[in-house]
């Protein structure tokens, strides 16, 4: 029995959220007393596979075929499934990324398992049950989630755990897995980046306006506050129905779900549907000329005041600092 944990990558590189759910996951190793394996598809340096033992990783399995340099659903959740097989994983984790999302029911049906994706928490394994915390409906509620099967799927929220460096590395393994020709019917063959922009899904902060920001044309002080903060440039929806941004900009519940770190809200009310969106951010922050707009009753700091004043002033102080 072990407990086997899928580590995403970009361009060979493990992002942050890779090492939080390594971190989870090796906290449930703890709990169940077994060893902890790490599973890495695609090209990945040989030390950077190494280095995941500082975060709790036995073993390290790596999948590195041509086929698999860009991420395919079917073929990637066939993998995971087979290592579980091979390695008599009780547990299987991993991020519910938007790849995870889409890999983790896939896994859960190939195994049999009972599924808890959004999990929020360490399982609760009193009186040898197996109970889950998660974010459930648009993360407005919580929910208890007991799983009953031989096979636990989870997977992990961004940012609802914290990184644990736990010294040393680990052993790399390459794993042979039996390819099903089925499993590459759909294949990847480039990507082309829009821009180097912070990707809003993986952005530690985001800085988003809505409607407040009266235009397009003054969209720069929003950019320039977000490139000082090394953060990522979202809006709300009515903003890219007008054509003011960029669709993949919208973040809501009918766009980007996001939980960063920090979600800074400018000139936006807080409709039902972009909140749910973002209510996983650790520290809401909220700027808004009007004192009755909704987003200030989910917001962890409220500022009411002219955006137009508010923001500059808030440039100019980060330059402060930084300087």
């Amino acid at each position: 029995m072990s407990v086997l944990v899928y580590i995403e990558n970009t361009e060979g590189k493990f992002k942050k959220s890779g090492f939080e759910v390594l971190s989870y996951a090796k906290a449930i190793a703890n709990q169940l007393n077994t060893n902890l394996i790490a599973l890495s598809i695609g090209n990945v340096a040989d030390d950077d596979l190494k280095s995941l033992g500082n975060y709790g990783a036995d073993k390290v399995l790596t999948v590195n075929h041509q086929n698999l340099k860009s991420f395919v659903n079917q073929a990637y959740s066939a993998i995971i499934a087979q290592a579980a097989k091979n390695l008599d994983a009780s547990v299987v984790v991993l991020s519910n990324s938007f790849t995870g999302k889409g890999l983790a029911p896939r896994i859960a049906v190939k195994l049999q398992a009972g599924l808890v994706d959004g999990a929020i928490s360490l399982p609760d394994m009193a009186e040898g049950k197996f109970v889950v915390k998660n974010n459930v409906f648009s993360s407005k509620a919580i929910a208890f989630v007991e799983i009953t099967s031989a096979i636990k799927v989870l997977a992990l929220m961004p940012n609802a755990y914290k990184v644990v460096e736990t010294g040393g590395q680990a052993t790399v393994e390459n794993f042979d897995y039996q390819a099903n020709e089925s499993d590459f019917k759909t294949i990847i063959k480039e990507i082309v980046k829009a821009s180097d922009k912070v990707s809003l899904p993986d952005a530690e902060i985001v800085v988003s306006a809505g409607r407040g920001l009266k235009g397009p044309e003054n969209w720069g002080m929003i950019e320039e506050l977000a490139a000082l903060l090394g953060a990522a440039v979202a809006c709300s929806k009515p903003v890219s129905d007008a054509h003011w941004r960029p669709h993949e900009e919208h973040v809501g519940q009918t766009g980007i779900t996001v939980s960063p770190n920090l979600y800074i809200a400018i000139g936006i009310s807080g409709a039902i549907q972009h909140i749910a969106g973002v209510s996983s951010s650790k520290i809401i922050v909220v700027i808004n000329s009007d004192a009755n707009a909704p987003f200030f009753k989910v917001a962890d700091y409220g500022i009411v005041g002219d955006a137009f004043e508010l923001v500059p002033q808030l440039i100019a102080a980060v330059k402060a600092l930084k300087s």
